[in-house]
């Protein structure tokens, strides 16, 4: 395993620098961009961020503090005003730019191609899971084949390039596997009780929230769920609980950050990830709670959607279970309440995978080398 935070070193160091364009900065929930874009900066790649507006209020992620230094806000408008916008900011550097990436494909990959054209420079852009589906597949298409390289995190994304002429690149996003370790669960013994579940998302319908409330009414009452985060689905979710009489094994308790995250996914026996399909085709990719969890040694009960299964190895790691369906839930996490041996076995296997296939070093150096690559 590579030490913590260990920097790509790029093969023309002098000659590669990437100006990055995001959407909105700072972002709770985007924590792979945070880790990707450090990196990048480490490596000594990272000629700048621009974002194409403002980011989330309240608690952030502690790394993407370091990066505020880098981050340049664009101006309001079209995407001719934001790559102008842009386009003249890199020119007054003390250091050339070799390259654009937009780091989503919706807006920043706009912009990303904008700033090239102005520049005569090549462009790539990333690709995750909405932002994908926020962009006609024509435009998508036509977008990727003028890309001197396209990244996808998870071959589920990777479809929706899969009709034009270039094969986009899988750089799965990574998880800390020094900031999430496994513990032993004070709980893991029999006589122990409750068993702490526990979940972590936004409050929006892709995630499935209202699914496991349903869920935990036919729950081991030995059991009991502590759900993080928050959105705009938060009072139909505190309804829904009331309604289930669940106040006293469901709680909500706010959002967290990677500052004491840690803790919560220690002091938990087993994470569930309930996400589903929503009304206008939205999906979750690979969430970073699934590896956060299987970095921390808990197994994990969560819906088969997208690229979930590339992660979670069913009754290895943890459960897969239909999306949208409770019963399903409630049936896999039970066994779970039911068997302390089995989680810590899940819970083993479930961080060897991350070491071997997600380690957060290896997954970040893949991403810049890439980079370096495509734009030497």
């Amino acid at each position: 395993m590579s030490s913590p935070g260990a920097p790509y070193a790029p093969t023309n160091p002098a000659r590669t620098r990437i100006a990055v364009v995001v959407s909105g900065w700072p972002r709770v929930s985007e924590v792979f961009a945070v880790q990707e874009l450090l990196a990048l900066h480490r490596s000594g790649m990272l000629a700048g961020i621009w974002a194409t507006k403002g980011g989330d209020a309240g608690p952030r992620q502690p790394q993407s503090l370091k990066l505020d230094p880098l981050v340049t806000f664009l101006p309001e408008g079209h995407t001719a005003r934001q790559a102008a916008a842009m386009a003249d900011v890199m020119s007054r550097l003390p250091q050339p730019v070799t390259g654009v990436h937009g780091y989503f494909a919706h807006a920043p990959s706009a912009v990303a191609r904008e700033v090239a054209g102005l520049t005569g420079l090549g462009y790539s852009f990333s690709m995750h899971a909405l932002d994908a589906r926020k962009v006609d597949p024509a435009v998508l298409a036509e977008r990727a084949d003028g890309a001197v390289e396209v990244i996808c995190c998870n071959p589920d994304v990777r479809l929706h390039v899969a009709g034009g002429r270039r094969e986009a690149a899988l750089v799965r996003h990574g998880v800390d596997l020094q900031r999430f370790t496994p513990t032993t669960p004070h709980r893991a013994r029999p006589q122990r009780r409750p068993v702490e579940l526990l979940a972590v998302g936004r409050f929006v319908a892709k995630k499935g929230f209202g699914v496991l409330v349903d869920a935990m009414l036919d729950v081991d009452l030995q059991a009991r769920l502590t759900v993080v985060g928050t959105g705009p689905l938060q009072d139909a979710l505190c309804s829904r609980i009331r309604q289930q009489g669940l106040e006293a094994r469901v709680r909500l308790v706010g959002p967290r950050t990677h500052a004491t995250l840690p803790g919560m996914y220690a002091r938990a026996d087993i994470v569930v990830v309930p996400s589903v399909v929503d009304a206008n085709g939205d999906r979750d990719g690979l969430p970073n709670v699934v590896l956060e969890a299987m970095a921390s040694g808990r197994p994990v009960v969560a819906s088969d959607v997208a690229a979930v299964g590339t992660a979670v190895r069913h009754g290895s790691t943890g459960y897969l279970v239909p999306p949208g369906a409770p019963w399903a839930i409630t049936a896999a996490v039970n066994a779970l309440v039911a068997d302390p041996v089995r989680r810590r076995a899940m819970g083993l296997a479930a961080r060897t995978v991350a070491e071997n296939e997600f380690g957060l070093d290896s997954c970040t150096a893949a991403f810049c080398r890439t980079l370096e690559v495509a734009h030497a």
